[in-house]
């Protein structure tokens, strides 16, 4: 026996990242283009930062309120109510530690251990690793892909459902795929959801970074007050504060106090200067993320064609989110190819290995760079393909 065999099952199980190995693998090689990690290459901006600076110089370095300062719940309603054409109230909102820490605590209040939380795949591997390192069993859905890009069949979500099955995880747009739910689709989810009491938890922190001029549908859209639903959320993406590791979540006001308590007894609250930070980026980053949409829709057009020029890669352009999820052709195995492009084309991709159930066989790349890097990388990972 070693100190091993006496942790929890759950804990010695907790999966290895599939991308963080692949980082860890190239990430001090010379001139390294990294585009495996799901980030921009933009630091905070200073209007978020000098908010924060200022909290921290005026003393805020106390305990604060543990669902999140007044001011920043304000506007989180306000942001909202800005770019989903509703009325929000700031009790509506919690703050957490980071998407992650909401996700986890809606988990924790969702589903036992030996239940069933259904997600779409490929998928952002936390959420699966997380519900099993909670004691619960992630059930994957497979998308589809087809010449109209990535797609998910109702039915084959409805026939996953058991009588086990206590949440449907839902990411739209998605990560990695981009695919990005219409109305129709939340609406049937969301009858599945009624039709057999399940909570939906909803991560639709992409949802401003959607292609087709406004930001993507939303559960908010279709649902009425009282359905159950969790909103899953953070700053990371739209604002560049990966990070701060500072994220929310929106829930009925009822559940708010449960939902403290939870907070209590994980991280007792987020930082009051940094949240600070966040309330800026909320109140005044709505052009910034604006700017970071438009270019992201010009660096996805850019490593489409440069990579589809090929004529030997299957892809589609994303709807939504900033990653390319695309296969290459000849490419069986997507965890060696990652590290030989590493080495051969000095690109860092994370392998579809990574990503679940349907991964297999395809590349991550994720495009939310400036559009110089970007087309060095493509061509880069152009001549690797014709060169196969």
């Amino acid at each position: 026996m070693t100190l091993l065999d006496h942790l929890t099952a759950e804990a010695r199980l907790a999966p290895d990242s599939g991308i963080s190995t692949i980082i860890d693998y190239g990430r001090e090689r010379p001139g390294l283009i990294p585009l495996w990690a799901g980030e921009g290459d933009l630091a905070t901006p200073d209007f978020i930062s000098n908010a924060a600076i200022e909290g921290l110089r005026n003393g805020e370095t106390f305990y604060t309120w543990q669902r999140g300062i007044p001011e920043l719940r304000t506007a989180l309603a306000d942001y909202h109510g800005r770019h989903f054409g509703r009325d929000f109230q700031p009790d509506e909102f919690m703050v957490t530690g980071s998407g992650m820490h909401a996700i986890q605590l809606a988990l924790q209040a969702t589903v036992h251990a030996g239940e069933e939380a259904v997600y779409l795949s490929p998928a952002w591997p936390n959420f699966p690793a997380a519900a099993a390192i909670a004691g619960a069993k992630p059930v994957p859905v497979e998308l589809e892909f087809s010449d109209n890009g990535w797609m998910l069949d109702p039915e084959k979500l409805a026939a996953a459902i058991t009588p086990k099955t206590r949440a449907l995880f839902v990411n739209s747009p998605s990560n990695p795929t981009g695919w990005t739910a219409d109305r129709e689709t939340l609406k049937a989810i969301l009858d599945l959801s009624r039709r057999h009491g399940l909570w939906i938890i909803a991560d639709e922190i992409y949802a401003l970074f959607h292609y087709d001029g406004q930001r993507a549908p939303s559960f908010f859209d279709v649902m009425e007050a009282e359905d159950r639903v969790l909103f899953v959320n953070s700053f990371s993406k739209n604002w560049a504060m990966t990070g701060w590791r500072v994220g929310w979540l929106r829930l009925h006001p009822e559940l708010q106090q449960t939902f403290e308590n939870l907070i209590q007894y994980s991280n007792s609250g987020v930082p009051q200067f940094m949240q600070r930070g966040a309330a800026a980026a909320l109140d005044q980053g709505d052009g910034f993320v604006a700017e970071q949409v438009q270019r992201a829709a010009q660096a996805r057009d850019l490593v489409c064609r440069i990579l589809g020029d090929t004529g030997r890669v299957r892809l589609s352009a994303p709807q939504g989110a900033f990653y390319l999820f695309f296969a290459v052709d000849g490419m069986p195995d997507a965890r060696a190819a990652a590290f030989e492009i590493v080495d051969r084309a000095n690109v860092g991709l994370a392998p579809g290995t990574a990503f679940g159930a349907g991964g297999d066989g395809y590349l991550r790349l994720c495009f939310h760079r400036r559009l110089d890097q970007l087309e060095e990388a493509a061509n880069r990972l152009a001549e690797w393909i014709s060169n196969r």
